[in-house]
């Protein structure tokens, strides 16, 4: 009888009884999926029995801490070059796969005096009349979302004028809060924030054409700890449940790879 009892203990333990194992996936996620993740998240938890541990923040300073060894299993990074970056420092499992293309938005709380439109006229008269007192961009260093933010001051000719009225947020979400907050009277953050029921009931909002920017090729990858619960996961954010999510946020989707979920 003990025998049978420490044969079963040792079956359970290996699951070689068949029994599902519930792993807790550990993912660094670029901060401008934050609410789109959320959702997705749950909606992997309920349906797969694993659960996701995820951190936010800039892919700039993920990237970092992946290649020093940082202890994630799947990174999905806001631009792909940090990706393809950690591929060819052989950092990571493989060059990955696009999940989604970001867009910017320009936004401003409530109460700003900023007009929103896509030839920044309103931010121009800002500027002029100088009532702008700061403006929200992430930390371009750091976050794609704000070096493209950047670029297109930089082509629109305000960059010189308003580069030191700049607030930085760390990544893209910590501007977004800039933004909404009142402590500056606008900002370019990701248009998968500004989106969001949150965000929308404190700021408005205008998508900025995607022809206006370099493309924000947003790309995923496991790397060498990924456990068969981070696999599956990876698999489940090219499917049809969450490709909806990231659609609903306003994100543009890859075509569907041949054989995915």
């Amino acid at each position: 009888m003990l025998v049978r009892l420490v044969v079963l203990l040792i079956l359970l333990g290996t699951g070689a009884l068949g029994f599902a194992r519930a792993d807790t996936v550990t993912v660094a996620a670029a901060a401008n999926i934050k609410f789109a993740m959320e959702d997705i998240a749950r909606q992997f938890e309920q349906s797969s029995g694993h659960k996701l541990r995820v951190s936010y923040g800039s892919s700039g300073n993920f990237a970092s801490q992946i290649r020093h060894g940082a202890p994630f299993e799947l990174f999905l990074s806001a631009d792909e070059q940090y990706v393809n970056r950690l591929q060819e420092a052989g950092v990571v499992q493989n060059n990955g796969v696009i999940y989604a293309y970001g867009q910017l938005a320009l936004v401003a709380a409530k109460s700003s005096p900023l007009m929103l439109d896509n030839e920044f006229e309103g931010l121009r008269q800002l500027l002029k009349t100088g009532e702008l007192k700061r403006f929200a961009l992430a930390n371009p260093d750091l976050a794609p979302y704000g070096e493209r933010a950047r670029a297109l001051l930089q082509q629109a000719g305000l960059w010189d004028a308003i580069k030191d009225k700049l607030v930085l947020g760390e990544n893209v979400s910590q501007a977004a809060q800039f933004a909404i907050s009142g402590s500056a009277q606008g900002g370019i953050v990701a248009l998968s924030l500004a989106v969001a029921p949150q965000f929308r009931a404190k700021a408005n909002y205008l998508a900025i054409p995607e022809d206006q920017h370099q493309p924000l090729a947003q790309r995923m990858v496991l790397t060498p700890k990924a456990s068969s619960a981070a696999k599956a996961f990876y698999d489940y954010l090219q499917g049809d449940a969450a490709r909806k999510v990231f659609a609903d946020y306003g994100f543009s989707l890859p075509t569907k790879a041949h054989g995915a979920p």
